[in-house]
């Protein structure tokens, strides 16, 4: 008796690729409408609240005299005490720059004006 060999290929279907709009996103069905988020989200979140916190601190302790004219701010401590990042500070120094209150010296420091 023979044995009859059975073919056990099995058919290979091309691979479905998902649509993509224009914008690189994946059309998504469970997406939150923008009316939903807005009433969740009213207002936009600040990225930069860190900086804008030392600013306004370091502005303030510098009106005041707290701070006083040609103290040394040394980014790392300031980054530290407030807990922002140091480019948080350095986004601060550059506002504060701006106003004439902070003079940077390349490679020496920032000091009060």
């Amino acid at each position: 008796m023979r044995s009859l060999k059975l073919n056990h290929r099995k058919e290979v279907k091309p691979i479905k690729t998902p649509k993509v709009k224009a914008g690189g996103m994946k059309k998504s069905r469970n997406r939150i409408p923008n009316e939903v988020l807005k009433e969740i989200f009213p207002q936009k979140i600040k990225r930069s609240l860190g900086s804008e916190r030392v600013y306004n601190q370091l502005k303030q302790m510098i009106l005041s005299g707290k701070l006083k004219k040609g103290k040394r701010l040394y980014r790392e401590k300031i980054a530290q005490d407030f807990d922002v990042s140091y480019t948080a500070v350095s986004e601060a120094f550059s506002r504060l720059k701006k106003d004439g209150l902070v003079i940077v010296k390349h490679t020496v420091g920032s000091f009060v004006a």
